[in-house]
């Protein structure tokens, strides 16, 4: 063998390691994640653990209502509903969460019977429960409406909700005797069943015409936040003692 062959062939043999390990960098460095990209799954990593903590955390309001809280003849987010929220998010509870289940023209017999799936799929701290109005306004017996709020509560309490009752009251051209017995209702109920009561969810509304709709029975945008007050009160000690 001559001396160049050899050189050549030791030449080539050196090179060979060399040329694997700059192959090897090539192509798996391309295979790596840069450093940005390191940093960018860890954010990524660190949104979806606050998202699940606040998932885990968040204590849900269930409204469950009729046309009044439907924001019936309004935008949604003219609503007392969407106003609560933004009173919730704006203040010392964001971990709150008001969700809307309320229907125009529901009787407290519609509410009773889409009360379990509500439950189920929401999981309430709390349930508001506005129903009556309809009732009152189709003549029902007040037995009927008082029975189904009744079941309401109750199975609103065995979900392990806090609840909230919200009144209503009929025109006086019902009479009086019906009335009188359905205002009673609600105090009633509320007091056999130990929830906190708002009377008149309406109350220094109703007899204000520039505050409700031309049809005489529902409020106007300017008197959502009015509805949202009337509430509060009662309201706001059943969060802050499911802050505690």
């Amino acid at each position: 063998m001559s001396k160049n062959t050899f050189n050549n062939r030791a030449l080539h043999i050196n090179i060979l390691p060399l040329l694997w390990l700059l192959l090897s960098a090539t192509v798996y460095g391309n295979a790596l994640p840069s450093p940005n990209e390191h940093t960018s799954e860890r954010n990524t990593q660190v949104e979806r653990n606050t998202q699940a903590q606040n998932v885990e955390t968040q204590k849900t309001i269930l409204v469950v209502g009729d046309s009044i809280s439907a924001a019936y003849g309004l935008d949604e987010k003219q609503g007392w509903v969407h106003l609560l929220n933004k009173r919730l998010q704006s203040g010392e509870y964001k971990d709150f969460l008001a969700v809307n289940a309320s229907i125009s023209g529901n009787t407290t017999g519609d509410g009773l019977g889409r009360l379990n799936p509500l439950l189920k799929a929401h999981q309430p701290s709390v349930v508001i429960i506005e129903l009556g109005g309809n009732d009152g306004l189709r003549g029902y017996p007040v037995k009927i409406m008082e029975r189904n709020l009744r079941t309401m509560i109750s199975k609103s309490q065995a979900a392990g909700a806090r609840v909230l009752l919200v009144g209503i009251e009929i025109p006086p051209n019902y009479g009086e005797r019906y009335t009188q017995l359905f205002r009673k209702t609600f105090n009633t109920v509320a007091t056999d069943t130990n929830v906190l009561f708002v009377p008149f969810i309406l109350d220094k509304i109703a007899t204000q015409a520039d505050l409700m709709q031309d049809d005489g029975i529902h409020p106007t945008s300017e008197a959502q936040p009015m509805l949202l007050d009337n509430i509060w009160p009662k309201l706001e000690p059943l969060l802050k003692s499911l802050s505690l």
